[in-house]
């Protein structure tokens, strides 16, 4: 099972309440791999105020398996989200449910071991950080991590990069995008960091570009993959979609098993890449986080065939 770890919020977009979305980065990612048809779980707190409960109508609807799940009455975090002229937003997170999490308790899933993936807010907010940076410390399967950051949201950098290195010691798959890196380890080129992330126990670095694509860096080398063109309406999301995909490839192959990730070459990366690429350009064809189902990934590989 792909378990995603972290924040549940709704993005509201174009300040508008009543165009509010369920959001946050591992969430996303657990329905972006649900939708797939990887088994999905999301460990995190949802509250139970009418944002939170539209937060878990949509978990359910995408089959994410909720059992190790919180529920809390602390209010709903908001992304206000403005779509134009450019993405961009504003964060209402004080004392929100993301941030509460008593504990993270894998037993009630099936069939361990699992695929872990965290980052984003959960990463580093609250008492949630600690409860998911001790989550992975002890997991014996894949580690997966998208720090995915939020600059406008980490008040203390000295914290964040506390709760980053823990996760980058027991990290075995790490995605972030060029932005990402540039906020993390200013000044260093892309191979730069990806060589230094490789030298310890992380054996793949997935570095996204947005319409630039994307570059896979193993311990065989390094490969690119083109973005495929589409008509951009937000982006939104994307990321998540594309992380979300990863996984699901990751669990269809090789389950958790991490020797089975670290031992992949650069042409079973090529396809995984390219099948998630898909899935994030979708995902910017829609308002929102919206990622495709298998359907309409199978369907945009078609077309694309049939367009070639």
């Amino acid at each position: 099972m792909i378990v995603c770890c972290g924040e549940a919020l709704v993005d509201v977009l174009d300040g508008d309440e009543s165009r509010a979305v369920p959001g946050g980065g591992p969430m996303n990612a657990a329905i972006a791999a649900a939708r797939l048809g990887a088994p999905s779980a999301f460990v995190g707190r949802v509250s139970t105020d009418e944002a939170g409960q539209l937060i878990w109508r949509h978990l359910q609807r995408s089959g994410v398996d909720l059992r190790a799940c919180e529920r809390g009455a602390e209010p709903t975090a908001k992304a206000i989200v403005s779509l134009a002229p450019h993405p961009s937003f504003r964060f209402e997170g004080d004392g929100t449910a993301d941030t509460a999490l008593d504990a993270a308790d894998l037993a009630a899933l099936d069939d361990p071991p699992h695929i872990l993936h965290g980052g984003t807010l959960g990463m580093f907010r609250g008492r949630t950080a600690d409860v998911l940076a001790s989550l992975a410390e002890r997991h014996d399967g894949l580690v997966s991590l998208d720090p995915n950051v939020r600059p406008a949201i980490v008040e203390d950098r000295h914290r964040w990069d506390r709760y980053h290195k823990r996760w980058l010691s027991v990290c075995d798959l790490f995605r972030a995008s060029d932005e990402d890196l540039a906020w993390i380890w200013p000044g260093r080129a892309a191979d730069d960091c990806a060589a230094e992330l490789l030298a310890g126990r992380i054996s793949t670095v997935i570095v996204t570009r947005g319409h630039q694509g994307v570059t896979v860096y193993t311990a065989e080398g390094q490969l690119d993959v083109a973005a495929p063109p589409v008509d951009v309406v937000d982006t939104v999301g994307a990321g998540d979609a594309f992380v979300g995909a990863v996984l699901a490839s990751l669990s269809e192959r090789h389950g958790a098993d991490r020797a089975a990730c670290a031992a992949l070459d650069l042409q079973q990366w090529r396809a995984i890449a390219e099948r998630a690429s898909m899935a994030a350009a979708i995902t910017c064809t829609r308002p929102g986080a919206d990622p495709p189902d298998a359907r309409d990934l199978d369907m945009a590989f078609k077309e694309d065939e049939r367009g070639a």
